[in-house]
């Protein structure tokens, strides 16, 4: 006896086909999603570090001097870490030169990232900084 069109299902090729599809999006898809991440999460140590550095700024008009204290500088804590708790924040007025501050975001975690970009600084003359020194890599990678 032959069913009826409507009531047939679907056959085991028709399903492969759609699980090799489904398996090749997931392919592409995670790695993309995973760097994302990755950005999000620099993406909040710099605004992190952005906040701390004009509140200093704020700090200094009031009071004439830098806070080493981020609570006095609107975060909470110890410890002080970002929105997400990725990155540890620290503040520290620089001995060198009286009118100044550098702050540091460091990572916390320890996959990959951890070895590309683990600590950002930026200081009170506005120069951003990341483990070798120089502006474009952490700060700018998109990656």
């Amino acid at each position: 006896m032959q069913m009826p069109k409507h009531m047939r299902g679907i056959t085991l090729v028709e399903l492969l086909i759609v699980v090799v599809i489904v398996a090749i999006l997931t392919a592409v898809a995670f790695p993309n999603y995973r760097n994302f991440v990755i950005r999000a999460k620099r993406t909040e140590a710099k605004a992190a570090l952005l906040k701390a550095a004009t509140n200093q700024e704020k700090f200094y008009l009031q009071n004439q001097a830098f806070t080493g204290d981020l609570t006095r500088l609107g975060f909470s804590g110890p410890p002080f870490k970002s929105e997400s708790g990725t990155y540890n924040l620290s503040v520290a007025p620089n001995p060198d030169w009286a009118v100044d501050f550098t702050v540091t975001a460091t990572y916390t975690g320890t996959d990959s990232e951890n070895a590309k970009c683990p600590t950002f600084k930026i200081d009170g003359r506005g120069n951003r900084t990341s483990p070798d020194g120089t502006y474009a890599d952490c700060w700018t990678r998109k990656n």
